[in-house]
Order: structure tokens, then sequence, then C-alpha cells
């Protein structure tokens, strides 16, 4: 089983703002571009996550987002609820009994175990996964400069 394309980006996206949190505000087109896809795509899951209270968007010249609460208190299974695309469940819609009282209760067990294993990756173990395998963050990057 595959999770959604659109929760993979989403949650690389909240971690790149998480793990270059020093920065400042990031914008939606500079994590569109590290990750190869167009900004309007990735903007709509934004914005989502803004109104789910994972995100905080700033405006003006120098606006973007930043984590609206601490990384600790984010887990990966919170930003997938927040994305969960809800006209995608099944909501009671099984049609035989052989799938309402056998396939269904073998579908939410799987669903639930998912998102509890979900809900117990938080950002910060997450960034400190990153720092151990020596990725650097963008600050890092930015600062090699010559006078």
């Amino acid at each position: 089983m595959m999770l959604p394309k659109k929760l993979f980006y989403a949650v690389e996206a909240v971690l790149y703002i998480a793990y270059n949190a020093g920065r400042g505000p990031i914008t939606g087109r500079d994590i569109a571009e590290r990750q190869g896809l167009p900004s309007r795509y990735l903007e709509q899951l934004m914005q989502k996550l803004v109104r789910g209270g994972i995100l905080r968007g700033v405006r003006g010249p120098h606006g973007g987002y930043l984590l609206a609460k601490e990384r600790r208190r984010i887990t990966v299974g919170d930003i997938c609820e927040i994305l969960n695309d809800k006209d995608d469940e099944l909501n009671g819609h099984i049609a035989t009994p052989l799938g309402d009282t056998v396939v269904m209760p073998v579908w939410e067990a799987a669903q639930k175990q998912t998102v509890d294993y979900l809900k117990q990756i938080n950002l910060a173990d997450l960034c400190e996964q990153a720092f151990n395998k020596h990725i650097r963050r963008d600050s890092e990057e930015k600062m090699d400069f010559a006078i």
C-alpha cells in the first residue's frame, strides 16, 4: 500500500521548513523548486496546512511559511490527517455484505495501524535524522562567501 504522492511532498515541504527554521519564512516557490514541483500544486497543499494549524503564513516581501508550533508537537500523522482526501473515503458506501463485514474491518485496521505509526514520528525526530545523515541546511550552504 502506497501513500499518495501529495502526502510525501507535503511532509517533505514541512520538514524542509522545520529543518531550515533559523533562516526565517521560506517561500512556497523555493520549496517547489527544490522538489521539482509546480508552485501552484505545492501552494494548495501549503494553504491546507496553514488552515490546519501546521504552518503559519507570513505576508510581505520577505514572507513565506513558518511552523505554527514546535517541531516536536507536529507529527507526520498530523500532516496526513489534514491532507486526507475525505472524498476518497468509503464512509459506509459498501454495497455488499462481504465488503461490509469482511473487507472493511481489514481496511480499517490497516488504516489505524498506519495512522498510529505516523503519529509517533514528529518533525524533531526527522530533523535529527537529517542532521545525523549530514544533510546540510540551506543556511549553511549560503554562508559560503569570500571578501
